[in-house]
């Protein structure tokens, strides 16, 4: 996995590259963590899975532990140019109870 994070305003932005499994979501979740604690005005949280080919129960929890932590800033975590396998996968999970899907970054960001 290769996490990219830009920061814009009060959003981070993590591009996710890769699979987001067992082995690699520890450092997804440090990753991102370290940022937020770094920068404290980060509200809003968007995941762009562009190049994202796999995600398993381990990056699904990383997911869901990284909108804890947004939503108690107030926040919101978003999802953009998500994958029809993986749209699928959120939705039999749950995770569209706390996170929105957006076809562009554009429009996830006019949203927040």
């Amino acid at each position: 996995m290769n996490l990219e994070l830009k920061r814009n305003g009060s959003t981070l932005l993590a591009q996710v590259s890769g699979e987001l499994d067992l082995s690699t979501s520890p450092v997804f979740r440090e990753q991102i963590e370290t940022e937020l604690e770094q920068y404290g005005n980060i509200q809003h949280l968007i995941l762009d899975f562009t190049d994202t080919k796999f995600v398993d129960s381990s990056g699904l929890g990383a997911i869901l532990g990284r909108y804890k932590t947004i939503s108690q800033r107030g926040g919101r975590l978003s999802a953009v140019n998500v994958p029809p396998h993986l749209q699928r996968l959120f939705e039999l999970s749950g995770l569209l109870k706390v996170m929105t899907i957006y076809p562009s970054l554009q429009e996830a960001q006019n949203k927040i």
